[in-house]
C-alpha cells in the first residue's frame, strides 16, 4: 500500500497535502480507500465556495461496488475542483495522490491541520 511520508491523513482515508504554511490544503482519498472501493465509476464533485465544517459529507464516490461519502478533514471553503473527474473518475484508481485528487480546501483553522494523522499514525491504522 503506498502511503506517502509528506502527506496527511483522516481516519476516513481521505489524504491532505498542503504547501509551506498555505491555508490551503488539497484533498483526495489514499490508495487503501481507493482499493477498497474497486474500480471509481463516478465522482459527484463539490461546489466551490461551499463552506465546510469537519467530519461533513462534501462528495461521494461511486465505485463498482459501492457508494461512498468523502468526509471534509478540516473546516473552511472549497477553493476549487478537480473537473478531470467528471470525465475520468478512473483517476482516483490510477493516481490516486497525483492526478485523482479531488478539491482544495482553503482551511479556516490552520490548526486543525497539525492534528490529522502522519503517515506512520495512519500506517498503523490500515494495517490494524
Amino acid at each position: 500500500m503506498n502511503i506517502p511520508d509528506d502527506l496527511r491523513y483522516s481516519s476516513d482515508h481521505e489524504w491532505i497535502r498542503r504547501e509551506g504554511d498555505s491555508d490551503v490544503i488539497t484533498i483526495g482519498i489514499t490508495d487503501y480507500a481507493q482499493d477498497s472501493l474497486g474500480d471509481v465509476v463516478f465522482v459527484e464533485t463539490p461546489e466551490v465556495g461551499e463552506t465546510l465544517a469537519a467530519s461533513d459529507t462534501f462528495t461521494e464516490v461511486e465505485s463498482t461496488k459501492s457508494v461512498s461519502d468523502i468526509y471534509a478533514p478540516v473546516n473552511g471553503t472549497i477553493a476549487t475542483i478537480n473537473e478531470r473527474l467528471a470525465d475520468e473518475p478512473e483517476l482516483l484508481n490510477s493516481d490516486p495522490y497525483g492526478d485523482g485528487w479531488i478539491c482544495t480546501i482553503t482551511m479556516t483553522e490552520p490548526s486543525q491541520y497539525d492534528a490529522l494523522l502522519d503517515a506512520s499514525a495512519y500506517r498503523a491504522l490500515t494495517e490494524g
